[in-house]
């Protein structure tokens, strides 16, 4: 049987923390890849070749951050010897980058994100094993053409839908309403399910500032307007329900419309879509007609990802990207 050959690219989190002598807390990326990687039990029919990019926590990472990642996948996955990459970071933002990269990536071998709950030296710990395997949905040909997933406790998801959906729980992650796409069991990936299309943007200019307005009972135009005068590139709002929003909220947001400021409406639920159900003040119908993009099924920081990356591709058409069939 031929060797595979992943590489590990770690970027800190829960996942290489230890606790502080003086606190007792922990101390979030300051154990490297290489030392994790060597308590992970990996099959001895694979080899790990193991690049400790960076040790922060995952609040710590920035874009600049994600596209220096981009171009040690791209450089990595470019070698005809390595059959998948794996990215271990924190889990607080690991929904938000995993996307990222996979709307910016176009490779046909697998790219897999995984993280811990529990930091390494805790009992029960997650982190070892979810690295195993990652390292094991890496090397799986049944993962080609997919994009950017993430395996967490045995499941693997895709990026697009996936969400942390517990703080601390080592079930930290879920796909609510789409499921997972296949698991890991006795050191065999099964595939289940796969997505129809995998998108992929060039990046042709800088990323643009696209902040994420949350919407509720009796929330005023303030932060709308905050964004406004701060002359944002895009915003998401999280409105509830079908897509909507308050009264108050609608005449800054219409300012923004006519500043030239990309506004798209997206759902707090966790499952259903945006849709023209109403005809009120405020309703998805009044938003679209004042000019608002109408953001379907993402979740706001998904939709933050899309818009920025649309943005910076120079696409011709934003609502369609939101809106491609």
């Amino acid at each position: 049987m031929k060797r595979k050959k992943v590489v590990l690219i770690a970027t800190g989190g829960t996942i290489a923390s230890k606790k502080k002598e003086d606190t007792g807390l922990l101390e979030s990326g300051v154990i490297t890849g290489e030392e994790i990687v060597q308590y992970c039990d990996i099959p001895a029919d694979i080899d790990v070749e193991v690049e400790s990019m960076l040790q922060k926590a995952s609040m710590h990472l920035t874009f600049d951050d994600l596209l220096i990642l981009k171009e040690r996948i791209d450089l990595y996955l470019a070698k005809d010897d390595v059959s998948g990459v794996v990215v271990t970071q924190g889990t607080d933002t690991l929904e938000e980058s995993s996307y990222f990269i996979n709307l910016i990536t176009n490779h046909k071998k697998p790219i897999v994100f995984t993280g811990s709950q529990r930091s390494p030296g805790e009992v029960g710990t997650d982190a070892f094993i979810n690295i195993k395997h990652a390292i094991l949905a890496a090397c799986s040909e049944d993962l080609f053409h997919i994009g950017v997933v993430v395996v967490f406790n045995e499941r693997i998801f895709h990026s697009r839908y996936v969400k942390k959906e517990h703080a601390s729980n080592v079930q930290g992650f879920n796909s609510f309403g789409f499921g997972y796409l296949g698991i890991i069991d006795n050191e065999e990936v099964y595939i289940f399910q796969k997505p129809l299309v995998n998108e992929f943007y060039e990046l042709k200019s800088s990323l643009p500032e696209v902040d994420i307005i949350k919407c509720y009972m009796g929330a005023g135009d303030k932060y709308v307007r905050a964004a406004r005068e701060a002359n944002v590139d895009g915003i998401i709002l999280e409105g509830v329900g079908r897509g909507q929003v308050t009264p108050a909220m609608m005449g800054e947001i219409k300012q923004c419309i006519q500043a030239g400021i990309i506004v798209v409406i997206t759902t707090s639920t966790v499952e259903g879509e945006v849709y023209t159900t109403y005809d009120y003040e405020g309703s998805a119908f009044d938003l679209k007609k004042a000019g608002v993009i109408l953001g379907r099924d993402y979740d706001s920081k998904k939709a933050r990802m899309k818009l920025m990356v649309g943005l910076a591709s120079n696409h011709p058409n934003i609502s369609e990207i939101f809106n491609p069939l």
